[in-house]
């Protein structure tokens, strides 16, 4: 095997821990070498069954890898020889490696948008860390990829107060990017898009303070040991007690005994199906016995029960505002916008 490929191949890894399919890792690794000058035009690349008996990955993957290769240009085969290198003219590619702290369909709007508006100047990593401030620790502190920028989410079941310091000791100066929540105690200057959680939960409560006027008591159902940002609660106690509302904080909905003139709030997916079903089997009526007002907007919400009323951050907006911030090499500070969508459910 020609020397150049023997030392792509001593460098190549496949990251387990990674949340980008294993093909679009493996070629990536090649555009990378290509680019690098490890690989040159007209080397000739191990076969299909070489390369995944080499990497450990499925004979499928390198297939795959390949064939993507070969669309964007990148090599091409000759029949009963291989494929090769077909051109060292790569574009320069940003390498980005994206935390997730789960991956909900609401997390995962932002990093669709964000990939599409990066389109083919970047090469993407995603990660997803389950909002295990250990677990992303670990992550970080066993890379072995030069990644230009790090994009956090940085929310955390636990160890929040430890957010900062493992950012400034783990992330490289100049490659943070924050998305969602901002962090505090950072020694950098870096982008972010953030959710203002305290002012979003007032001001999307105050203009729903017509519709809320019927019922007596709001309660915000917030799971404990959630990775929710404490901040929602604040936002949500300041409304109450201006505008005089009897309020409670629900934090386990099993235990809850869904009664007249209560207006809910709730975070969580799974939450909500318990909640309407609680409402539903006691033969309350939504919108009239009890309010129903929940977050992150989705299709479904406009339908179920003649349509929930929901509260949201325009999560694709937030992916294209964070692939321009590193497009134009800012490092603004930018606050994503909230909306109140009302419907019949209060």
């Amino acid at each position: 095997m020609p020397n150049l490929v023997s030392e792509f191949l001593k460098t190549l890894q496949i990251n387990d821990f990674s949340a980008t399919p294993k093909y679009q890792q493996l070629g990536s690794a090649i555009i990378d070498a290509v680019k690098q000058g490890t690989l040159k035009k007209d080397d000739m690349l191990p076969s299909i069954n070489e390369l995944s008996v080499y990497v450990d990955i499925s004979r499928d993957t390198v297939e795959k890898a390949y064939k993507f290769l070969k669309t964007q240009g990148v090599i091409a085969s000759i029949p009963g020889k291989g494929y090769y290198v077909a051109t060292a003219d790569v574009q320069n590619r940003v390498k980005i490696a994206f935390f997730l702290n789960k991956l909900s369909t609401h997390k995962k709007l932002v990093y669709d948008s964000f990939a599409t508006e990066m389109s083919d100047a970047a090469a993407i990593d995603l990660f997803v860390y389950n909002s295990d401030i250990s677990f992303l620790r670990n992550l970080l502190g066993n890379m072995s990829n030069n990644y230009d920028h790090y994009v956090l989410f940085p929310h955390f079941k636990e160890g929040r107060d430890q957010a900062a310091d493992v950012i400034n000791k783990l992330i490289p100066t100049g490659k943070l990017v924050l998305l969602g929540k901002y962090i505090e105690d950072i020694n950098d200057r870096f982008p972010a898009v953030f959710e203002n959680y305290e002012k979003d939960i007032y001001g999307a409560l105050e203009e729903s303070l017509s519709a809320l006027s019927k019922y007596t008591t709001l309660k915000l159902i917030f799971p404990d040991n959630s990775d929710y940002p404490k901040a929602i609660i604040k936002g949500f106690y300041k409304f109450c007690q201006q505008y005089a509302f009897n309020h409670l904080l629900v934090s386990d909905l099993s235990k809850e005994k869904v009664e007249k003139s209560a207006c809910y709030i709730n975070l969580a997916e799974d939450d909500l199906v318990q909640l309407l079903d609680k409402i539903i089997r006691k033969k309350l009526q939504v919108g009239q016995d009890v309010g129903v007002i929940s977050y992150n907007e989705t299709p479904l919400k406009k339908f179920i029960l003649n349509g929930i009323t929901t509260i949201s951050t325009d999560f694709e907006y937030m992916g294209r505002l964070a692939a321009n911030l590193i497009k134009n090499k800012s490092v603004e500070h930018l606050e994503a916008p909230f909306y109140l969508t009302m419907r019949a459910s209060i």
